[in-house]
């Protein structure tokens, strides 16, 4: 970033994107103290960017490759943005949101405040979107309603979207906190599985948006297993081996959501605002889940989202029993009760 900037006023901009493109992230991030709060609102921008690209279907998956390629170039700092922001802004569909549009065309700005940061923090963010942004690219070639492969598939598929993610905001905890660096080794195995339980509860939930988008990410060999063919939904939605092979994925992500409490307790009691961005989501998650085991016929996401009630319970809960390991293992069993059990090995 040139000497003459306000690094300030930058993020303070970068503060005013973020409500536009999540409300989600808008409410966690900023309970993480300073700077890390700055460098976490920077890096999903980033992430909000290759996204975006990725999301657009009107781009074909060869033009996707080769601007989430440039996009890797820009973040480390090895092309200038223009081209980027050009040749995207030409090619993002009009049914792109305002704030997306606005978020892609100042990825100049969002970058040079990357490349303020202290060589730990900025390589964490640069080695997470060029991971994120190749699996993207990746991934978008074989976009199709035939779902994927099997769950070693899936894992991969969450490793790129979200699982580098975990692995990323554990690399910046450990710059924030001293505590938090003497137990990096012990945290970073279980951040991929952080990542994971989140994102495998977003793909159940979506599952019908994301199909009506011309995409499946359910593993084929689970739903095969119990007999339900996923090419033939969603006529086959209310079928009871379209409902076991929800359950089966439920009882993978309880597991996955099981070892990111483990790893949330591995962080210190007084990390307050980083226990609680990590409890948030986790309890929403588990909440979600619930709510699809519950009604496994759903036909759209907004028939098994948590009710804001359910958030500020999350929210409270969190505030309550935030430095109590029993009582947070007490209450993640009760939100859990009911769910399938894990079906991951190990941690």
């Amino acid at each position: 970033m040139a000497a003459s900037v306000d690094v300030d006023s930058e993020l303070a901009y970068q503060a005013q994107l973020l409500p536009g493109v999540s409300r989600t992230f808008a409410l966690t991030i900023p309970r993480m103290p300073r700077p890390l709060s700055d460098k976490v609102t920077n890096a999903y921008l980033l992430c909000r960017i290759a996204d975006t690209i990725e999301d657009d279907l009107s781009i074909p998956a060869a033009d996707k490759d080769a601007l989430l390629a440039r996009f890797v170039e820009v973040v480390d700092g090895t092309v200038p943005s223009d081209d980027f922001v050009a040749t995207s802004l030409a090619r993002l569909s009009p049914a792109v949101l305002p704030a997306e549009r606005e978020l892609v065309a100042r990825t100049g700005r969002v970058v040079g405040l990357t490349h303020s940061f202290a060589p730990p923090s900025r390589g964490a963010i640069q080695r997470c979107v060029r991971i994120m942004s190749q699996g993207m690219a990746k991934f978008a070639a074989r976009r199709s309603l035939d779902g994927l492969t099997d769950i070693g598939e899936l894992d991969q598929y969450c490793y790129v979207v979200a699982g580098c993610v975990g692995e990323m905001l554990t690399d910046l905890f450990a710059v924030q906190s001293a505590p938090i660096r003497e137990r990096h080794a012990e945290l970073f195995p279980m951040a991929r599985s952080f990542g994971q339980g989140l994102q495998m509860t977003n793909i159940l939930k979506d599952l019908w948006e994301d199909r009506a988008a011309g995409a499946c990410w359910l593993p084929r060999s689970v739903f095969d297993r119990h007999g339900c063919d996923l090419s033939a939904l969603p006529a086959g939605r209310d079928t009871p081996g379209f409902a076991a092979g929800l359950r089966e994925l439920i009882g993978i992500a309880r597991g996955h959501l099981e070892t990111s409490l483990r790893y949330t307790l591995l962080l210190p009691k007084n990390e307050t605002g980083i226990r609680d961005s990590c409890l948030w989501p986790m309890g929403l998650a588990l909440l979600t889940l619930r709510r699809i085991h519950a009604n496994p016929h759903f036909t759209q996401g907004t028939d098994v989202k948590v009710s804001r009630r359910a958030v500020k319970g999350v929210i409270a809960t969190s505030r309550v029993l935030g430095r109590s390991p029993r009582g947070l293992k007490a209450a993640f069993a009760f939100a859990g009760r009911g769910l399938p059990g894990p079906e991951i090995a190990g941690g």
